[in-house]
């Protein structure tokens, strides 16, 4: 069974700094897609962060580029998003998820972060930033 687990999330002041963390569990494949999604109230679910575990290509939103960097621990299966400058704007539950469509296989294939790529999701931490 896949399991994604999330963590990490609080409330911080405008210009502070979260870092999430996504743990994986309940698949052994080597390569696939791992993207981090947020949701504020009353909006759609959007594109964060992704990272392409082949090669760890990565891709940012324009809204965190310079702002948010993706990483990963391969011995600990975990998936890490540390945010820094954060604006209210970036207030909302942040979640993970999967992408195991094969094109992860090979190198230089870029990730996407559509929410309709990703099959596998997580229950989402709150990240509230506010003064």
């Amino acid at each position: 069974q896949v399991q994604l687990v999330e963590s990490g999330g609080g409330l911080v002041q405008p210009g502070g700094s979260l870092r999430l963390s996504c743990a994986a569990s309940g698949f052994t494949l080597d390569y696939y897609a791992i993207g981090w999604f947020r949701q504020a109230p009353g909006k759609e679910r959007e594109g964060v962060s992704c990272i392409n575990t082949n090669d760890d290509n990565t891709y940012y939103a324009d809204s965190v580029k310079g702002r948010f960097t993706i990483s990963r621990d391969k011995a600990k299966n975990t998936v890490y998003l540390q945010m820094s400058t954060l604006k209210p704007e970036d207030t909302a539950v942040y979640y993970c998820a999967t992408d195991f469509a094969p094109r992860y296989y090979y190198k230089g294939r870029a990730c996407l972060i559509r929410v309709n790529e990703y099959t596998y999701w997580g229950q989402g931490t709150q990240v509230t930033v506010s003064s």
